[in-house]
């Protein structure tokens, strides 16, 4: 039996010691341009180049931390009597598709994993399905791979996403009973899917950070709604908590904006990456202060911006810019890059794509040095030789997928920062 893993994140930045991850497959290759934007993709990704780069990512996070594929965790779940019979019957009746319900109960537990995540092609058994121009009955999970989305690590509870598109509600349904039944972790869940009376409620990963215990981060934006916060307050009023939740609107376009940690990462004590139009400059992007104190909201008020309002919560954070100061077109190309989205193994160290050269020349004059991942993987580097570094991972195909590290990652456990 595998030793029970306490969840436990209370900051962005401390040091990794578990941490989930997906790395791409199939799915990803089953697309294309014709369905790539009902996949959420604006482009479709060679997966080769792109498993050739995400073995870097995977390669430098098992050198840190405890590192899990949530293929081996689906499966190892499935083999459950009980847990596979909740999965297919919630994942069946989600998608509408209980005419195979029965064909993945007798599927091997290996085989059943693969299938929700890859899809199942379309029997052409029938005259209308043989002129149907769908190919999967079961569609395959084209942005699994971005792991941060579907569930969320708070201090040791988790939330499960509410996700703003159906494409992608299975990832939220497996993470919940991954969670729920793996014996790693056997633990309730926060799931705003249980509450239909609720509606609107969206609320994704990437959209939240814990900035600290009691600091929480919220983009709201295409992908979490008011109302998804707003579930995310209940429940802390519920719990009797106090905390401080920073709530910053997003641009509803483009697409590069659809999470705030594609303009706003965490990177040590005192650093933070930045999307400066967003971040900094005047606009008319409302930074929103809640602050809730022993199960009571006593007070709701707006900021100047988010650096100032953590500054005055004691962070005395500097911010590095995405994309350098020197231009707003490559700051614009590199954040459509996810130029800002970098995901912290411990304070001061952090992973991003080596493709974004102007942001990394910005980290490298507040101190970071620049490290190759290839290097790191190989065990010609370190990281235990350097205070502050940027972990460079080629990111030329990952990152048309629409996402950085911190996107591919879901920490589950942290020491203290």
């Amino acid at each position: 039996m595998a030793e029970k893993l306490f969840v436990d994140i209370r900051s962005e930045i401390g040091e990794l010691e578990s941490v989930i991850i997906h790395s791409p497959g199939a799915e990803v290759e089953n697309m294309t341009p014709e369905n790539a934007e009902r996949a959420l993709y604006s482009d479709i990704l060679n997966l080769n180049i792109g498993l050739s780069e995400y073995s870097q990512l995977q390669g430098v996070l098992s050198k840190v931390a405890q590192t899990f594929e949530v293929r081996d965790l689906l499966r190892e779940v499935v083999e459950l009597p009980e847990a596979r019979m909740e999965l297919v019957s919630n994942i069946c009746r989600n998608e509408k598709v209980e005419e195979i319900h029965d064909y993945l109960l007798d599927l091997p537990a290996g085989d059943l994993s693969t299938a929700l995540i890859e899809g199942v092609l379309m029997a052409k058994d029938n005259l209308t399905r043989f002129l149907s121009k769908v190919r999967y009955e079961l569609m395959p999970l084209h942005n699994f791979f971005f792991m941060r989305d579907s569930a969320v690590c708070l201090s040791n509870k988790v939330l499960i996403s509410k996700m703003a598109s159906v494409v992608r509600e299975r990832e939220s349904i497996i993470m919940e009973s991954i969670f729920r039944h793996h014996s790693n972790f056997g633990i309730e869940t926060i799931n705003p899917a249980h509450f239909p009376e609720m509606p609107n409620i969206t609320i994704e990963g990437g959209d939240v950070i814990v900035a600290r215990e009691d600091v929480l981060l919220v983009g709201t934006g295409t992908r979490t709604t008011s109302q998804g916060i707003d579930f995310l307050l209940n429940w802390y009023k519920q719990e009797n908590l106090s905390k401080h939740i920073l709530v910053q609107e997003l641009p509803l376009k483009p697409e590069s904006f659809i999470h705030l940690d594609m303009v706003f990462t965490l990177l040590d004590h005192d650093k933070c990456m930045v999307y400066e139009p967003v971040i900094l400059k005047s606009n008319k992007l409302q930074t929103v202060h809640i602050i809730v104190e022993k199960g009571k909201v006593v007070s709701i008020f707006n900021e100047s911006n988010l650096i100032s309002a953590l500054n005055k919560l004691g962070f005395a954070l500097e911010p590095v810019i995405c994309g350098g100061t020197a231009d707003p077109w490559t700051q614009q190309r590199e954040q459509w890059h996810s130029g800002a989205n970098f995901f912290a193994i411990a304070p001061g160290k952090v992973i991003g794509y080596a493709r974004n050269t102007y942001t990394l020349d910005e980290l490298s004059k507040h101190g970071f040095e620049i490290v190759k991942a290839r290097s790191i993987v190989k065990c010609k580097t370190d990281i235990n030789d350097y205070k502050k570094c940027v972990i460079a991972i080629e990111g030329s195909e990952l990152a048309r997928g629409g996402g950085g590290a911190r996107c591919m990652t879901m920490p589950v456990r942290r020491k203290q920062a």
